[in-house]
């Protein structure tokens, strides 16, 4: 037919969901298509860019180094794992250490690998540039709230390098009604951060142990220049 959008699916003209009738009665079923649309839906309101949305697990360079090695294993195990410990008070996934170490590539790989396979929406939270921008809306209680809510309420929340850089008594506020609210409500997060157990429990004892408790058995510290890839090569 001339003119039909050919991006459409043709089963459902776009709607997502086919009618059918059983029994006198008539019903709404997902069309074949939902599922796909809904994919792209979680990615695009995840805010992880098109280059990170190719990072996965068949392209992490262990550079045959046993401390990576163990690094994916136990990401792909929290990957594994995720739909029984989800709802549980350890559902969360720690890396921590030397920059360059794959930290990020990682807890995108996990990411990627939940929205894909077990449907869950994620929000990525680059750290200092978003907690600048909820610092800059802390005087308007209505922005404010919906700057940081998006935060406490994500099914999953990535947040990328933790800490980096310096902190105030603001970053403490806004990271423990985040981070305590996920915690009451065990709400997962990914996280990745240069900080060793010491300097996190230093920056808020409260904040912190709530994290470390929460990442309980999926936690792990890569320490030494020799994993820093970009001194080394991929």
């Amino acid at each position: 037919m001339s003119g039909e959008n050919k991006d459409v699916c043709q089963n459902c003209r776009g709607l997502g969901y086919i009618e059918y009738e059983k029994d006198g009665y008539s019903f709404m079923e997902p069309c074949e298509c939902k599922e796909l649309t809904d994919a792209k839906e979680r990615l695009e309101r995840s805010g992880i860019s098109v280059e990170f949305q190719k990072k996965g697990f068949k392209n992490f360079n262990d550079r045959g180094m046993d401390l990576l090695k163990k690094a994916k294993a136990m990401a792909i195990d929290y990957c594994k794992t995720f739909p029984d410990i989800r709802g549980t008070r350890y559902n969360s996934v720690l890396f921590q250490g030397q920059v360059g170490s794959g930290k990020t590539h990682l807890s995108m790989a996990i990411c990627n690998a939940i929205m894909t396979s077990h449907k869950t929406g994620v929000l990525y939270m680059p750290y200092r540039e978003e907690i600048t921008k909820i610092k800059q809306c802390v005087r308007d209680a209505v922005n404010y709230d919906n700057a940081i809510n998006r935060y406490k309420n994500v099914p999953v929340l990535m947040i990328d390098d933790l800490l980096k850089g310096k902190s105030s008594e603001a970053d403490v506020n806004i990271l423990f009604e985040i981070i305590n609210h996920r915690y009451i409500k065990n709400l997962p997060m990914v996280i990745s951060t240069e900080k060793n157990v010491d300097e996190l429990l230093d920056f808020d004892e409260g904040t912190m142990s709530r994290v470390i408790e929460m990442a309980r058995g999926h936690r792990i510290e890569i320490v030494g220049r020799e994993y820093n890839y970009r001194l080394y090569g991929n």
